[in-house]
C-alpha cells in the first residue's frame, strides 16, 4: 500500500515496482552467491544477472490465478529467461525474499526520513539563532514563569532532533539485515556462506540466527523510533498553536494572504492548520508502532498474522512521517514571530516574573528563606489581585526598602537578567563559537 500523502522520493520506495525490482535484487544475489560456490554454472548466472525481468501487470494477473506473491513474482521472472530459470529462488523460502528486501525498502525509505530530519534540524537552527536575544516569557503549567528566550525554546528542539538522528541511525542499523536461511532457519537448503555471501552484495548485514523470518522487535523498534520522531513534531506544533491562540499571538504559521482561508464562514480566520495536522497523524503513527510492538509475537517458527498489518504499516508509517516532516518543515522556515506581542505579554503580570531575583536578593541580604517568601508572595499577591505593579509595592514596603535600595531594585527587574547564560546553550550545540 503506497500512502497517498508520502512526498513522491517515499513513494518510489513503496511502489509496487520498486517492490519487485528489490525482490528480483535478492534472488540475483542469492544465484551469484551460488556461483561463487560452484553450484550454479557461471554462464546461467550471467544470464539472470543480465536478462532476469519482471512485469508489474503480469505478477498482478497471477497472482489472481496463484493466491501467492511470491509464485506469481517468480513466474514472471522465469518468463525472461530460459532454463537458467530454475536457478532463481534456489534452496529459499519466500520469507528469505520478502523479508530481504523489505528491510532493503525500510532502508531506503529512512535515508530519506534521515535527509528530512537533517533539513528540519536546519531551519530551526537557523530560526533558534535568528531569535536567541529575542525576549519572550516562560511559561511553567501554562502560567507566565520567568523570562527566556524564543531561540532558547527552539534550541531544545534543535537538541532534541538531534538525539532523533542518533536514534533513526541505530533503527537503520537494526533494520539493515537479511537473511537466507531456508524455511524454519536451520540453513539446511542454503549453506550461511552463501547467505553471507548473498548479503554482503546487497549491502546488508546477515541476521546472525533466523527462524522463517527475520525477528519482529527490529521492526518494532523501528516503527517505535519513527512514532518518536512523531511524537517531536506534535510537540513542537502544539507550541506553536498556542503561541497562535489569538489572547497569546507571538508566533504563527505561514499563510498565504490573498489566497487561502481560514474559514468557510469567518473570513478572519487564520487558524494554525498545519500543526494540527501534524498532531493528528503523530497520534496515527503511535498506533503503527502499537500494532509493530504486538507483531512480534509469532506462532513457532512462522506465522503470517503480522504480514496483513505491515502491509499498510510499514509504508504507511514512513511515509506518514515523511509528509508530516514535510510540513513541518515548511512551517518552521515561514513561522512569524512577533517580538513586540512577546514584550507585551512579558509586561502583562505587573513585574510578578521578576518575583525569584527579589526574593533571592532579600536572602542574601541576610534574611531568611521563609521570611523573604513570605514578603515577596505577599506583596506578589496583591500585585495580582489589584492589577498594581509588583515594583511600586516593594518601593513601600519597608522590609523590603531597609535591606534593598533603588538601584539594586532596578537591577533586580531587568528582563536581560535572566538571560545572561543563554549563548552558553548555543555553543554547547556549536551553534555559537566561544
Amino acid at each position: 500500500m503506497i500512502p497517498r500523502y508520502a512526498r513522491p522520493e517515499m513513494t518510489a520506495v513503496w511502489s509496487d515496482e520498486q517492490k519487485f525490482e528489490t525482490w528480483l535484487r535478492v534472488e540475483i544475489a542469492v544465484v551469484e552467491a551460488w556461483a561463487d560456490a560452484g553450484v550454479v554454472p557461471a554462464e546461467d548466472a550471467r544470464k539472470i544477472r543480465e536478462h532476469a525481468r519482471v512485469n508489474v501487470p503480469d505478477i498482478m494477473r497471477y497472482i489472481d490465478e496463484t493466491h501467492h506473491d511470491v509464485t506469481a513474482f517468480l513466474r514472471s521472472a522465469a518468463d525472461s529467461l530460459g532454463d537458467e530459470s530454475r536457478w532463481v529462488h534456489y534452496g529459499l523460502t519466500s520469507n528469505d525474499v520478502w523479508d530481504t528486501a523489505t528491510c532493503l525498502q525500510l532502508v531506503a525509505a529512512t535515508d530519506v526520513l534521515a535527509e528530512q530530519v537533517a533539513r528540519l534540524r536546519e531551519v530551526v537552527a537557523r530560526r533558534a539563532l535568528e531569535h536567541r536575544d529575542t525576549i519572550c516569557i516562560g511559561r511553567t503549567h501554562g502560567v507566565h514563569a520567568e523570562p527566556t528566550t524564543f531561540g532558547l525554546k527552539l534550541l531544545i528542539w534543535v537538541d532534541e532532533l538531534r538525539r532523533h538522528q542518533e536514534r533513526l541511525a541505530q533503527a537503520r542499523e537494526h533494520i539493515a539485515v537479511g537473511q537466507m536461511s531456508g524455511p524454519v532457519g536451520t540453513h539446511a537448503t542454503v549453506p550461511p556462506a552463501v547467505e553471507e555471501n548473498a548479503c554482503e552484495r546487497l549491502g546488508l548485514a546477515v541476521a546472525p540466527v533466523t527462524t522463517q523470518i527475520i525477528q519482529r522487535d527490529r521492526h518494532a523498534y523501528y516503527l517505535s523510533v519513527l512514532a518518536g520522531i512523531a511524537a517531536s513534531l506534535e510537540k513542537f506544533a502544539t507550541e506553536i498553536r498556542g503561541l497562535q491562540r489569538t489572547e497569546i499571538l507571538e508566533a504563527e504559521e505561514p499563510f498565504a494572504e490573498g489566497a487561502q482561508t481560514g474559514s468557510s464562514s469567518m473570513p478572519h480566520k487564520r487558524n494554525p492548520e498545519l500543526c494540527e495536522r501534524v498532531c493528528g497523524l503523530a497520534r496515527t503513527l503511535r498506533g503503527y508502532a502499537t500494532t509493530g510492538l504486538e507483531n512480534v509475537a509469532l506462532w513457532h517458527e512462522r506465522d503470517i498474522s503480522h504480514s496483513g498489518a505491515e502491509r499498510i504499516i510499514l509504508p504507511d508509517a514512513t511515509g506518514l512521517l515523511n509528509y508530516m516532516l514535510h510540513i513541518f518543515t515548511g512551517v518552521m522556515d515561514g513561522l512569524v514571530v512577533y517580538p513586540e506581542r512577546m514584550l507585551r505579554n512579558l509586561e502583562r503580570t505587573q513585574g510578578l516574573i521578576f518575583s525569584s531575583k527579589v526574593l533571592l536578593a532579600l536572602i542574601e541580604s541576610g534574611m531568611t528563606r521563609e521570611a523573604a517568601y513570605k514578603i515577596v508572595q505577599r506583596n506578589s499577591m496583591q500585585a495580582w489581585h489589584d492589577e498594581t505593579p509588583l515594583r511600586a509595592l516593594l518601593d513601600r514596603d519597608p522590609e523590603v526598602t531597609d535591606r534593598l535600595t533603588e538601584s539594586q531594585l532596578d537591577a533586580l527587574f531587568d528582563a536581560r537578567a535572566f538571560l545572561v547564560h543563554v549563548d552558553d546553550s548555543f555553543r554547547r550545540l556549536g551553534l555559537l563559537s566561544d
